[in-house]
């Protein structure tokens, strides 16, 4: 069974059921879906390209500092508003729309790694999420991650919870990060971590 016989799938940016059983699909027939933090409509088409040469489905992602850039780092982006990081994801997903049919592959539209600091980045993504949905039936983006890893477990899970309840009647796909990160990750070091603490255990979850 190929990808393009998973309900829904379709060149261009793919979001809900159909965004879900693409990922399903990967897993279950072994295959990675990469997905490329993108600063520039240059790096958007890079990918795309590379996706078509090969014949895959790709993700394009933005980091809040990445979405920052996509805007213009002239723009302000005041500390507690992140109005540039959130005008610059709006602006690639809406890019990403516009141009990946072109391309002839499925697309997934994800934004990355979002600290507890970085809520209203991700705040202002959801909300035109939801006007997305309110014109069109579906999101914006396929996917968005919360890394609250930083924070203790319980708060973690309670702050996802919340969002997810949000983003459910969009259909909307939420990643967290629970445990620790390894390495450097948006100005977050463990990279001094020991091994054994890197990893989520089943009593975590």
């Amino acid at each position: 069974m190929s990808f393009w016989d998973v309900p829904g799938v379709k060149a261009g940016v793919i979001t809900g059921d159909a965004a879900w059983g693409l990922l399903k699909h990967a897993k279950e027939h072994g295959y990675a879906i990469p997905a490329f933090n993108c600063t520039s409509t240059s790096t958007i088409n890079s990918v795309l390209e590379a996706g078509k040469r090969l014949g895959r489905p790709v993700m394009i992602q933005f980091s809040e500092g990445g979405s920052a850039f996509m805007a213009g780092k002239g723009l302000p982006n005041e500390k507690g508003v992140l109005q540039s990081s959130i005008l610059g994801a709006i602006a690639g997903a809406q890019f990403t729309r516009a141009v990946a049919p072109a391309y002839g592959i499925p697309v997934l539209v994800h934004s990355d790694h979002c600290a507890k600091k970085l809520l209203p980045w991700f705040d202002g993504m959801l909300e035109a999420d939801e006007a997305y949905f309110q014109a069109y039936g579906e999101p914006l983006f396929s996917s968005h991650m919360l890394d609250l890893s930083e924070e203790p477990d319980e708060e973690n899970i309670a702050i996802c919870q919340k969002y997810l309840k949000r983003m459910a009647p969009m259909k909307c796909i939420l990643e967290m990060e629970i445990g620790i990160t390894g390495g450097v990750e948006d100005g977050v070091d463990n990279s001094g971590m020991a091994k054994e603490k890197l990893y989520s255990t089943p009593e975590d979850v």
